[in-house]
């Protein structure tokens, strides 16, 4: 089965073409076919159809809809396959890749930009042509309604920037005649679009008709006054100056922005690849072959070699792939100077499920610098924006512990100057098959090697004096590199043991992991898991299998101290007695892990050794500790924020302490991961109080770093949590932080759909703080489509509320909401008392609400030209976001300052106040930079200075 959207709505099965139906019918398939996948609720699917104005049977006409579309789409009732599935919160298609056109447009896109950015520009402008040949008019056609123009506005855009990018090829290729009709046929339709203009203006140029080119910006700045207001934007006035200056600036691509020297910041570098072991032997083979595959691709890059090199180590587990991933790794970072990233995908973590692709995107964007507040929420744009930020860099990758083909194909870059190392336990066929991995299976050691790492642990005396024992043991743990680690370790920590009395040990150890592929070598590494298990302290045997029941990756000091209800310093002595005999790894100070085998192994003795009592007891201690830690720092990131009631914690628990607001962010982004472990593990033990607390107390941190998904995860799982307590309020509560992640995701439906059920709840629980917060948070979603007097009824609505409720803090923010609605209507002078109605009765200690007051009241003064005392609410302002070390709001209101210190011609003032919100901006790499940029350089034309750009040229 295959659709088309770019062009009439159309889709076939084989080769005979489906009735779609009426056009409403046809709307609401083309809204599934757009979702590629993802589930569309019924509310959805409502505003997709009749917007705003939904008659009264909608949500009926939406089911009759979709039984006639079932019937089409799925017309064998027996088959198990369906392709229109539906469940509890919606309707979604299940398509196979590459079953609509959009899709294909997509791909080819993508391929073709690669293929340019690597200079291969003939296939380059083939794969363009191709992709845009799948055009066949206006998309959606036949389709009306308000959310039908949206997605032709935004597929039209997709469309006109796959035209500029094929025209920036032609540039390349010195097709200019070409170009040059083609682009002024275009100009003609886009008259405002400046990149159509610059391009036209560099193939005139080039094709040696400089006086047309020129006459090309002249009509160009015209226009744009005449009609906006403005003059030329950089890219067009960087063509006119490379045009006047007959310069080689014109080399560049048309469409490729050119950075000032002073806007370029140093790129980050990151260096993530962990320690490797001391005691590596061997592998002499495979590391020769591992080079070799790069060396050849190095080779065949200039002519045309494959866009990424990847290579595949696979094998059973234990048999080292990480290992040799790393330490070939670290020889050959050298060749890499733009720096190594490493991910641990926990393909076959026994405690969870493998690490979702976009949260490995996000750390990788995290350690390329990239800020949060430029990193898209959707997984397949943070894929986009990772391979371009890696485009034109010589770094290396390792993707580590992969469970299948669909967690490493998102991760993998588009240059070929960044190869890959995948290691995984299963072939990954997929990966060989369509991407051309080279493929290494890492087989156990050979004999003389396993001999040889056996000696680098216990030394060369002890082998040469028990040589039947030494062969006994590489027979018995099969040759396998962590077996033999493990027993060399003990072995290294009793000098004076025989070599046969150990062996006997593991002879008579029975059982064997399941987990390991090959009954004989699971049970091997059983046996030298258990018998040095067995030579721990009580006490460190019981700390062992605590692992097996902790919910995360990793866990410090402080947190196992807590899960084993003892002291800090005897946590640490017990973890210190653990790394001596290789049973746990401490990659950074103060934080242990251990291999998936061991946890496996940890977990099987805990369900083995201690009752379900125990272990629930302990997995209590642990949910209490990260929960009672959480609170304290997120009552540090929101100082005024109203507090929840915790249940004390466990006998045993010793929540951390954390002294400040820098401390809490750091405690947060460290333990990120191991608290969204927490959450799931909570709701599987049915702690549901725990699953509902986690969630609140991890809202700031996720909202200031920009994980919306997790953000939803998380408040999903309190909403489920909060009703398996029977608890209407904490239900209300997390559909109102579930109803925040949306809007943050710009999911407005979901949003408004969460805060329909929250306030329901609070009304029947006649609960006005928690109304007025609902229609706090829909007065939010109401401004950010652009219904300010919806907004304003909203404000009015929550502040009403909050004084029925008593509650002065949620009051003054009314107040200033309702202030800055006003402001966005234009009613600046009853903007202005409001909000300094809520300054006067914001609390000393609330900053946030006194810096947000101070801002609105110097928007509202800037607007009625009043810049005394809008500069005056601004710099207030600026101190108190200053206090906070709130940077991006700082900035942000620099930038207001200087447009007030423009508006009385104080250009001076100005240009110093924008100056210093560049620097900001620029070290945030946030996207305001060119705006700021922007104003500089037009203060720079009012005094008839030189460009910002070119002061330091």
């Amino acid at each position: 089965m295959r659709f088309e959207l770019l062009g009439p709505l159309r889709g076939w099965r084989a080769s005979a073409e489906l009735d779609l139906g009426w056009p409403k019918q046809r709307t609401v398939l083309a809204a599934l076919v757009l979702a590629s996948g993802r589930t569309v609720s019924r509310p959805d699917l409502v505003d997709v159809v009749w917007g705003d104005n939904p008659p009264p049977s909608s949500a009926s006409l939406v089911h009759t809809y979709l039984g006639r579309l079932r019937r089409v789409l799925d017309p064998d009732p027996r088959t198990t396959t369906r392709v229109l599935v539906s469940g509890r919160s919606g309707y979604a298609l299940q398509l196979a890749p590459g079953q609509t056109d959009l899709e294909v447009f997509r791909a080819g896109l993508e391929d073709a930009r690669r293929l340019a950015a690597t200079g291969e520009l003939t296939g380059a402008l083939e794969g363009f042509d191709a992709a845009l040949a799948l055009w066949r008019g206006e998309p959606l056609g036949g389709i009306s309604g308000t959310w039908a123009d949206r997605q032709r506005t935004r597929l039209a855009e997709m469309r006109l920037a796959a035209v500029e990018d094929r025209a920036d090829v032609l540039l390349r290729l010195g097709r200019y005649a070409e170009l040059v009709a083609e682009m002024t046929a275009l100009v003609a339709e886009y008259p405002l679009r400046e990149r159509l203009r610059a391009l036209l203006m560099t193939a005139l140029h080039r094709g040696s008709r400089q006086a047309e080119a020129l006459a090309v910006f002249a009509d160009a700045r015209r226009l744009l006054a005449d009609e906006l207001g403005v003059d030329p934007g950089a890219e067009l006035q960087r063509a006119y100056r490379a045009i006047l200056n007959d310069t080689a600036a014109l080399d560049e691509p048309a469409g490729t922005a050119q950075v000032p020297p002073e806007a370029a910041t140093t790129p980050v570098l990151p260096r993530q690849l962990p320690p490797t072991t001391r005691h590596f032997v061997g592998r002499r083979t495979e590391l020769t072959m591992l080079s070799g595959i790069l060396d050849d691709a190095v080779r065949r890059i200039p002519a045309g070699g494959p866009a990424t090199v990847i290579i595949l180590i696979h094998g059973t587990a234990g048999v080292g792939k990480s290992t040799l991933a790393l330490h070939w790794a670290h020889r050959v970072a050298c060749r890499f100077p733009d720096g190594q990233l490493y991910v641990n995908l926990r393909g076959f973590d026994p405690n969870g499920p493998p690490l979702p692709v976009e949260e490995a995107a996000r750390g990788f964007l995290d350690a390329l610098g990239v800020p949060p507040h430029r990193i898209p929420p959707d997984p397949q744009a943070q894929a986009g924006l990772y391979r371009s930020v890696l485009a034109g860099r010589r770094m290396l990758v390792v993707l580590d512990n992969a469970h299948d083909v669909d967690q490493v194909r998102p991760l993998l870059p588009g240059d070929p100057a960044t190869p890959v190392v995948v290691t995984s336990r299963t072939e990954l066929t997929g990966l060989i098959a369509l991407d051309g991995a080279h493929a290494l299976t890492l087989a156990p050691l050979p004999v003389p090697e396993a001999r040889d790492l056996l000696l680098a642990h216990i030394g060369s005396g002890r082998i040469a004096a028990e040589p039947q024992a030494v062969d006994d043991i590489i027979t018995r743990t099969v040759r396998l590199p962590l077996a033999l680690s493990v027993f060399a370790a003990r072995a290294a920590a009793h000098p004076t043991f025989p070599l046969r009395v150990l062996a006997d040990e593991l002879t008579a150890a029975s059982g064997g992991l399941d987990a390991l592929d090959g009954g004989h070598a699971a049970a091997n590494v059983r046996a030298v898991f258990s018998w040095s298990y067995q030579r721990l302290s009580p006490p460190a045997r019981y700390l062992f299998r605590l692992l097996g029941v902790h919910c995360g990756q990793d866990i410090t000091v402080p947190a196992m101290a807590s899960l084993a209800a003892v002291s800090a310093d005897r946590a640490r002595r017990l973890l210190a007695e653990l790394a001596r005999a290789h049973l746990v790894a401490e990659p950074t100070p103060g934080r242990f892990t251990c291999h998936d085998l061991l946890r496996a192994y940890a977990a099987e003795l805990a369900r083995d050794t201690d009752t379900e009592a125990d272990r629930h007891a302990a997995i209590r201690r642990g949910l209490d500790h990260y929960l009672h830690t959480a609170y304290a720092a997120a009552m540090l990131l929101r100082n005024m924020r109203d507090p929840i009631a915790l249940p004390p914690p466990a006998p045993g628990v010793v929540p951390e302490r954390l002294s400040d607001l820098d401390r809490a962010l750091e405690w947060f982004a460290a333990e990120h991961p191991v608290l969204l472990a927490a959450v799931r593990q909570s709701n599987l033990a049915g702690l549901h109080h725990h699953t509902w607390a986690l969630a609140w107390t991890l809202t700031n941190f996720q909202e200031r770093r920009g994980y919306w998904r997790d953000w939803v995860a998380v408040a999903s799982a309190a909403v489920a949590a909060a009703r398996h307590l029977d608890d209407p309020a904490k239900e209300a509560a997390a559909h109102r932080l579930l109803a925040n992640a949306y809007l943050r995701l710009e999911r407005h439906a979901d949003a408004r759909s969460h805060l329909a059920l929250g306030l329901d709840l609070f009304e029947r629980l006649v609960d006005d703080g928690g109304q007025a917060d609902i229609h706090h948070s829909l007065a939010r979603i109401a401004e950010r489509v652009g219904d300010y007097a919806a907004a304003l009824h909203h404000a009015e609505r929550a502040y009403e509320l909050y004084r029925a409720a008593g509650d002065p803090r949620g009051t003054v923010a009314g107040l200033n909401g309702i202030g800055w609605c006003h402001t966005l209507l234009g009613n600046h002078r009853t903007a202005l008392e409001y909000c300094r109605q809520a300054l006067a009765g914001t609390p000393a200690g609330n900053l946030h609400g006194q810096a947000a007051a101070w801002d609105s009241i110097g928007w509202a003064h800037h607007q009625l030209g009043e810049y005394g005392p809008a500069e005056q609410a601004y710099r207030q302002a600026i101190a108190l976001y200053g206090t906070l070390r709130d940077r991006y709001n700082v900035a942000a209101t620099l930038v207001n300052l200087g447009d007030t210190h423009h508006g009385c011609g104080a250009l001076a003032a100005a240009r110093d106040a924008w100056t210093e919100a560049l620097g900001i901006l620029r070290e945030l790499d946030h996207r305001d930079v060119e705006q700021v940029a922007t104003r500089l350089r037009q203060v720079d034309i009012e005094e008839h200075r030189p460009c910002v750009g070119q002061h330091n040229s």
